[in-house]
């Protein structure tokens, strides 16, 4: 399942990666959600799975913090 290898890769990374990984996913949340905006989102199920993806990335950041 492609969400499983997702998250054997982000566990696989250290956690200035996965910073790194995070910054980059809310910027393209934000310029999906710009796109929305002025209607030039083809696929605006692009938005959830940015949200999704922001959230694994959080949960495998918490979880290396414990």
């Amino acid at each position: 399942m492609k969400t499983d290898a997702y998250l054997k890769n982000l566990r696989t990374k250290s956690v200035q990666e996965l910073n790194e990984e995070l910054v980059a996913a809310k910027k393209e949340l934000f310029n999906l959600r710009f796109q929305n905006a002025t209607n030039q989102l083809d696929n605006s199920s692009k938005i959830r799975d940015a949200r999704r993806n922001i959230a694994r990335i959080q949960t495998v950041l918490s979880e290396s913090q414990n």
